[in-house]
């Protein structure tokens, strides 16, 4: 079974307190989920129209593990404690078998 994966990159950060209160609530809801964290914050060399800031990939083991783990009432709470502190790019993509 191919694995899933969350991808984020972040365009901008425009509230770092809100940016706080979402790792605060995150990170347990995407461990709860099945969800390691491969990379986060290390350095970003980015081509073509990407933005060398924080940058984020998460590991599942199923693609919709990584799906359900997005939908669930703990990750959804960290999205509302973001609310508009950044502007970022999401996906959620299943791997190579």
């Amino acid at each position: 079974m191919a694995k899933g994966y969350w991808v984020s990159a972040y365009r901008t950060i425009a509230d770092p307190e809100k940016l706080a209160a979402y790792n605060k609530l995150a990170g347990p809801a995407v461990a709860a989920a099945g969800g390691r964290l491969l990379a986060r914050d290390s350095r970003v060399v980015a081509h073509d129209a990407g933005i060398a800031e924080r940058t984020v990939l998460i590991e599942f083991d199923s693609f919709e593990q990584a799906v359900a783990a997005h939908a669930s009432a703990a990750y959804q709470a960290a999205l509302a404690a973001l609310a508009d502190g950044v502007e970022r790019d999401f996906r959620i993509i299943e791997g190579l078998d």
